[in-house]
């Protein structure tokens, strides 16, 4: 069993930064891929970014390529969402998962094993 707990989101401007900590506890962190994921209001949930379980490589969507960078510290059992140039259209409710052993390529919305609770990220016009 793995629990993920999401902090960091807030109010911030368009142009803004923000970064998400998402902090797991249970099994060994370094075994799972981790995702970051998004819903907007009256939209389905999507998906950001992830990383692979040996920090082998990232994976984004094209939506967030380039203003945003996903890390992991596996010593601290935390990965991170370091959000750049943020739009408007970024406003939404934030999850990371957890998806044992898997690459940052593989991880779509019903891939994932575990979810914390989200954070609101809101940019404002």
């Amino acid at each position: 069993q793995v629990q993920l707990v999401e902090s960091g989101g807030g109010l911030v401007q368009a142009g803004g930064s923000l970064r998400l900590s998402c902090a797991a506890s249970g099994r060994t962190f370094s075994n799972y891929a981790m995702g970051w994921f998004r819903q907007a209001p009256g939209k389905e949930r999507e998906f950001v970014g992830a990383i692979s379980w040996r920090s082998t490589g990232t994976y984004y969507a094209d939506s967030v390529k380039g203003r945003f960078t996903i890390s992991r510290d596996n010593a601290q059992k935390t990965v991170y969402l370091q959000m750049n140039s943020l739009k408007p259209e970024d406003t939404a409710v934030y999850y990371c998962a957890a998806r044992p052993f898997a690459i940052a390529q593989a991880m779509g919305t019903s891939d994932m094993d575990y979810w914390g609770k989200g954070t609101l990220v809101t940019v404002s016009s």
